[in-house]
């Protein structure tokens, strides 16, 4: 009733004054000195007075206002207000039908606002004026507005914690500790305990934190008590990672929730702050984990300065119960690095790696760390169950292939390793495999992922690496694409890819041998492209393949469609290579492909200069036909690494090779059974005869060559058919580089399936002028 009376008696008359009625709250007088507190309890015995005002406001010009005993005594302020003195009374009786509804509407007002019309403004005490702040809905149905300041908005809370460090001299089986406190806070200021229970116990939604006053309602102190005391009961005590992992996690929720940090630091060390260790952990990578390691007094080698910096990293990790993924470029010495940190930590160790290194990590240990006993577990021979456990207490290094841990697994599973090293840990790029989930599974003080390519193709297969060297830290699949995957990928969001840098920041070291500063003695890599034209046959053959994809790519849609572009990709590799390579059906080779006979230029110039070379090919059955063609053209008795090779005959191939004493000077390689692990220093030149497409995957079979050890400059031929696929392929990857690397490492060609039709007519529509132009 009151407030349909308040609501009739303000319609305009004639010439009156439209006016609103407004409550202004202020603040109180500021504390200094002695006065400031943390935080005191929200109560109305605390003695702070709160300006509190009733006021009439012009409807018109809202900078136009009048106090309430203004208008009782008809003041000069009123006079402007009403612009006639005889509308004066009109607003008197409106103050009135006000204070009536304001007392009606929030009964805590009734007698402040009684003493308020007529009288001079007074304050009030803390308990009103948080039923003011607290009633501004119920205010707003009956015509009122509350005016307050913008420092008693409704505030917030953010649980934060304060990690000090438990222990120090922690190992990678008894990792080192961090005791958590939690508190919650407002604005980044603590707010005690007892002041957030009697907030969420009796409502008194304004407290005092840091000599001011935030809103915070009873809702919100309940959450926020419930958080901190599951945060007390669950995660008092902490280790490194899950310390991280934590922060991670509080930084999901924000997003999550729609919030920045507004209440915190613009970083994780906003919602989780520490001491020592982990105060510099969370804030990135620390000076002590990039300072050189101790290297073992009986390991027979001086490492580089960058290997004594990596070898500090592995072992400040180890010292906190960390894994890290060591992601130095191929070439740079990341196996004797890592054998320098297992020989200082009690066996045993495992190292799981491709079966074309695992010779390599036996001679390596044999050179380095000739006190390690090195047990090689591979082949039908080998030990199990029981035998195979106490073979390993007699062993500090055991060296076994993906395959056979993947295969043998349950038995792994029973010893209780110090520390497992995965080498070329894209093996375990795809986490639904079966290697990469029994990589998880295996029980170690530590984790190291070795690899010189963490992303080949997506930034999940970081993910994956990091579920096992880091497993939660960057959340669950969906989680990781949420947050990352999709921003980096699609959008090249800096925001997500700075983000991710800094979260995987301790767990990652990667130096690149471009960095001059790092292997000063490193020679230089020549890097060329062979141009090639297309025989007439050739540019038949790829014409119709263009035809029958573009029209095909039209219709289909998802993997159907992804299926047929990257089948028709790979069918025009090999029209480019040669006819016989696209049709399989053995026929002669002479004089039908642009690509061989330059090929053969090439090769002619190598064997004149008498020096040794690597000739890669992603397909084995290039890589035949290419065997055959060196013997009858050349006379050379080629050999060739591929797939199908056994251990014994890939360790007889690179060591003849690297000791000058195979049947020719040239290597055929495939491209996945010798892009990775091997060293063979001994070329000084190598020919691409076919793209990968990927430039991680061409950039570790060059540095099979392109490595520590190498004296001379290697030339690089990268063979390409003009006006073709090859060519803009070739444009691409290099504009692709500088996106990949902006995270850690590359990507790869499946890409080239999600292209528009129009953007897939564009790269493989066939340039006649260019690729025929030498044809015959």
């Amino acid at each position: 009733h009151i407030a349909t009376e308040f609501s009739l008696i303000t319609r305009r008359a004639e010439g009156e004054p439209i006016v609103r009625v407004r409550l202004r709250l202020g603040l109180p007088r500021e504390k200094t000195g002695d006065e400031l507190f943390d935080s005191e309890p929200a109560g109305g015995d605390d003695g702070s007075e709160w300006p509190l005002g009733l006021e009439l406001v012009d409807g018109d010009d809202r900078g136009r206002w009048c106090p309430a005993h203004d208008v009782m005594v008809g003041g000069p302020a009123a006079l402007a207000l009403a612009h006639e003195a005889r509308f004066i009374p009109l607003l008197q009786r409106r103050l009135d039908a006000a204070a009536a509804a304001i007392a009606a509407a929030v009964p805590e007002l009734a007698e402040w606002v009684g003493g308020a019309v007529g009288h001079v403004p007074h304050g009030v005490d803390l308990d009103t004026a948080a039923a003011a702040l607290e009633s501004i809905d119920a205010l707003a149905t009956v015509g009122i507005e509350l005016l307050a300041p913008e420092k008693l908005t409704r505030r917030r809370t953010t649980t934060r914690a304060t990690a000090q460090p438990k222990d120090t001299t922690g190992s990678g089986r008894f990792a080192a500790t961090a005791l958590v406190d939690w508190q919650v806070v407002v604005d980044n200021t603590p707010v005690a305990d007892d002041v957030l229970r009697r907030a969420a116990e009796d409502g008194a939604n304004l407290i005092e934190i840091g000599g001011r006053w935030v809103q915070i309602d009873r809702a919100e102190a309940r959450r926020a008590l419930a958080n901190l005391h599951e945060h007390r009961a669950e995660h008092g005590e902490m280790s490194a990672l899950q310390l991280l992992t934590l922060a991670a996690e509080l930084q999901r929720e924000l997003e999550a929730a729609g919030l920045d940090h507004a209440d915190t630091d613009p970083t994780l060390g906003g919602l989780v702050n520490g001491k020592g260790w982990a105060g510099e952990l969370l804030d990135g990578l620390p000076d002590e984990a990039l300072a050189d390691g101790d290297v073992p007094p009986n390991f027979t080698a001086t490492l580089r300065p960058y290997q004594r910096r990596g070898l500090g990293w592995l072992q400040f990790l180890h010292r906190l119960g960390l894994g890290g993924c060591l992601a130095d470029d191929m070439g740079l010495g990341k196996t004797p690095t890592t054998l320098a940190h297992l020989a200082g930590i009690p066996g045993p160790h495992l190292v799981v790696c491709p079966l074309s290194v695992v010779r390599n990590w036996e001679a390596e240990a044999a050179r380095f760390t000739p006190f390690m006993r090195v047990l090689v577990h591979h082949g039908t021979g080998r030990l199990h169950e029981h035998s195979f456990i106490n073979a390993v207490a007699q062993h500090d290094l055991v060296v076994t292939t993906y395959q056979v841990a993947a295969r043998d697994l349950e038995t792994f599973q029973q010893v209780p390793w110090a520390t497992v090293v995965l080498d070329e840990a894209q093996a375990v790029k795809n986490p639904d495999t079966r290697t990469a989930r029994a990589m998880r599974a295996l029980k170690a003080g530590q984790r190291i992922a070795l690899t010189g390519t963490p992303v080949e193709n997506r930034l999940t297969e970081l993910w994956s690496i990091f579920q096992i060297v880091a497993p939660g830290l960057l959340g669950n699949a969906t989680q990781f694409r949420q947050h990352f995957a999709n921003p980096i990928e699609r959008e090249h969001d800096p925001i997500a890819t700075a983000e991710l840098r800094r979260l995987t920041g301790p767990f990652l070291l990667r130096r690149t041998k471009a960095d001059k500063s790092l292997v000063p003695d490193l020679p230089d890599k020549v890097e060329q492209v062979a141009w090639a034209p297309l025989t007439r046959e050739q540019a038949h053959m790829y014409q119709a393949v263009v035809d029958q994809l573009l029209a095909d790519a039209q219709e289909a849609t998802g993997m159907r469609r992804r299926g047929l572009v990257l089948a028709a990709l790979t069918r025009l590799k090999q029209i480019c290579n040669h006819p016989a390579h696209a049709l399989g059906d053995g026929s002669k080779l002479a004089g039908r492909s642009g690509k061989l006979q330059r090929f053969d230029e090439l090769i002619t110039d190598l064997l004149d200069t008498g020096e040794q070379a690597l000739v890669f090919t992603q397909f084995r059955e290039m890589g035949l036909l290419l065997q055959t063609h060196l013997h009858e053209r050349f006379h050379q008795a080629v050999p060739f690494l591929h797939g199908g090779v056994t251990k014994n005959g890939r360790d007889r191939m690179v060591q003849e090779f690297q000791a000058g004493t195979a049947t020719s000077p040239l290597l055929l390689v495939s491209l996945k059974a010798g892009g990775t692990g091997l060293n063979l220093t001994a070329a000084s030149q190598v020919v691409h005869y076919d793209r990968w497409w990927n430039p991680a995957v061409e950039d570790q079979a060059t540095d099979r060559a392109w490595r520590i050890g190498q004296s001379r400059t290697v030339f690089v031929h990268k063979l390409v058919c003009e006006g073709t696929v090859e060519e803009k392929i070739d444009a691409l990857i290099n504009d692709k580089r500088s996106l990949a690397n902006a995270v850690v490492g590359t990507t790869g060609e499946a890409w080239l399936s999600e292209l528009s039709t129009d953007a897939l007519r564009d790269l493989v529509v066939l340039d006649h002028s260019r690729a025929s132009r030498s044809a015959s």
